[in-house]
């Protein structure tokens, strides 16, 4: 069997977006799987959308996700230059445009912009396609070469036949045939010298031995022109996989208005790359047994191609969140904690024992920026209303409460020992005494000093962070609240 060798192929014009991070992700688990070789090559053809700075995003990106390509710009495997642009000084891309020019495959095109202008436009996919008209295909030799003697600009146009079918194959959905009638003569070499993504990508994926090509179904319509391409040149066609579109929660096309179209942005509202990366994985693809937790290790011993889905994947921001919080459930807590630092540090004073308050949120968040909402009390005791003391289940009310809560006052001004350990002594001593249920004291008690209905941690745990001085504070207002409403 032929070595499997995939490649992802970006265009440096941005933040990596999540279909093109799938991508990546596939050719990855598709090499590894079967101990091939992953390949990343750098398109950047498209100069006019080139953005400073993307490249080392998609360097960054590959390194945190764990996607490390065997052969790259920065690792030669013999197949180099990986980047287009500098495979196109070496003139590969010309050689091969002309080697179809001369086997009639394909042709030069000297239009300039008014007439082409007036042909007439056909609507593809909800864009205006310009349809040529291969008016340049009937001149002579001589008005070619005359032409070029005189520095004319030109494109070469792949010359695709007008009668008759195309087929092509795809792992996922089968046989594809179109007529030829519909096959536009695309550019193959632009005016400025470089090749076209289409051209520069069948050149580059034959040189380069690339034996699986997994892409975006958005290039299906495409596809029968790569076919007659590597027909042309006598070449085998890679196996293909067009993967399904991601849309949003509306099913619509992901889009950056979303706001987690991309690693970057999805990293920055907190997310863990690990949980990404897994998340990513499933949008399209399943294993047999429907888990749905992987390491990159376990995708890479599971992941068959063959069981891509052709219906659209949801990208379902809810699902991610579960998802992430179940990442960091089972993180190691000195992981976690270097993580959650900064976000607690924004929100609490470095007086507190932020480890202690790390381990109270750890299992209560699904995202990082969940822990000033779990955590803000601390700081500063929010307003809040003494309905908030009465509690069906715990059978409170304000009146119990007020009476819990000043009886257990001069109690806790005596107490010294503020550990969560001692408080906890205390107040089940004190339940056992009046033989009250548990939560008919620690409800009003866990009320006053955090003035929330939801806290990460108990009475004790919250008063062992806050300190004896605050807690109490803290407590007398809450009897000064409810003497007022009671009044």
């Amino acid at each position: 069997m032929t070595k499997i060798r995939t490649r992802y192929a970006p265009s440096p014009t941005g933040k990596m977006h999540v279909g093109n991070l799938r991508s990546a992700l596939y050719e990855f688990l598709i090499a590894k799987h079967e101990g091939g070789d992953f390949m990343l090559r750098i398109e950047d053809t498209d100069q006019e959308r080139f953005v400073e700075g993307a490249t080392e995003i998609i360097y960054r990106t590959m390194a945190k996700t764990g996607l490390i390509h065997d052969e790259g710009p920065d690792k030669d495997g013999g197949y180099g230059p990986y980047v287009q642009s500098e495979r196109m000084k070496t003139g590969i891309y010309m050689k091969y445009a002309k080697q179809l020019i001369e086997s009639g495959e394909a042709y030069y095109c000297f239009c300039d912009k008014e007439r082409l202008a007036s042909l007439k436009t056909e609507i593809v996919e909800g864009k205006e396609i310009m349809i040529y008209d291969k008016h340049c295909l009937h001149l002579s030799k001589e008005e070619i070469e005359a032409n070029l003697a005189a520095g004319k600009p030109f494109v070469i146009r792949q010359n695709n036949p007008q009668e008759g079918t195309t087929s092509f194959q795809d792992e996922l959905y089968g046989e594809i045939t179109v007529q030829n009638s519909e096959l536009d003569d695309m550019i193959l070499i632009k005016s400025d010298g470089y090749p076209t993504y289409n051209f520069a990508n069948v050149v580059d994926d034959h040189t380069m031995n690339i034996t699986h090509v997994v892409r975006g179904n958005e290039y299906l319509s495409s596809s029968p022109k790569y076919k007659r391409l590597y027909d042309a040149f006598g070449w085998q066609v890679p196996v293909y996989v067009h993967l399904p579109l991601i849309t949003d929660e509306n099913h619509k096309k992901l889009s950056k208005r979303s706001g987690h179209s991309s690693f970057e942005d999805l990293i920055d509202q907190g997310f863990i790359t690990e949980a990404i990366v897994n998340y990513i994985a499933l949008l399209g693809w399943s294993p047999e047994d429907n888990c749905e937790i992987f390491t990159l290790d376990e995708l890479i011993e599971k992941f068959d191609y063959h069981r891509i889905s052709k219906s659209p994947a949801v990208f379902d921001i809810v699902k991610l969140r579960w998802m992430n919080g179940e990442y960091l459930k089972a993180m190691d807590f000195d992981k976690f904690y270097e993580m959650a630092k900064p976000y607690l540090e924004k929100e609490l004073p470095a007086t507190m024992d932020l480890r202690k308050i790390a381990a109270m949120v750890k299992t209560r968040i699904e995202v990082f920026p969940d822990i000033a909402a779990q955590v803000d009390f601390f700081a500063k005791l929010p307003e809040y209303d003494v309905e908030m003391y009465s509690h069906k289940k715990m059978k409170t009310d304000a009146a119990s409460s007020l009476a819990v809560l000043k009886d257990l006052l001069p109690i806790l001004e005596a107490q010294e020992d503020y550990s969560n350990d001692a408080l906890y002594q205390t107040l089940v001593a004190y339940v056992a005494e009046k033989e009250y249920k548990n939560g008919y004291v620690m409800w009003p008690v866990r009320t006053a000093v955090s003035g929330k209905q939801m806290t990460p941690a108990g009475a004790t745990e919250i008063m062992e962070v806050l300190g004896k001085e605050e807690s109490l504070n803290r407590i007398r207002k809450g009897i000064a609240l409810l003497e007022q409403a009671n009044a």
